[in-house]
């Protein structure tokens, strides 16, 4: 029996057609399609409707962001804030608020 001469496969082929090789292409294709999903999340998420509506910080009641208030301060208290306060307010949280930005609250 005569042995079949070995035929030199093209680098097209060979590189195309390893294991590794189709490995690497398959983890750089799904990387690739993370990122352009990822980005067009983002982009949807920035342009949906009600994002970046209030007309105010989150940290101030309506109007009290207004050009006028020239140093960005709020009133002390629940009713200077946009949102509610998750729980009761008292009189040492009161005490607290009104003393910010002091470096010591009072002391109750």
């Amino acid at each position: 029996m005569a042995k079949k001469p070995r035929q030199a496969l093209s680098e097209a082929a060979s590189f195309a057609t390893t294991p590794t090789t189709m490995k690497i292409l398959g983890t750089l294709t799904l990387a690739a399609a993370t990122l352009l999903a990822s980005v067009a999340v983002f982009a949807w998420w920035r342009k949906r409707e009600g994002a970046g509506d209030h007309a105010h910080p989150a940290a101030f009641a309506p109007g009290e962001s207004d050009p006028a208030n020239f140093d960005q301060t709020r009133s002390a208290g629940p009713e200077g804030m946009r949102d509610t306060p998750g729980e009761t307010w008292d009189k040492v949280d009161q005490a607290g608020d009104e003393s910010f930005p002091a470096s010591d609250p009072p002391s109750y």
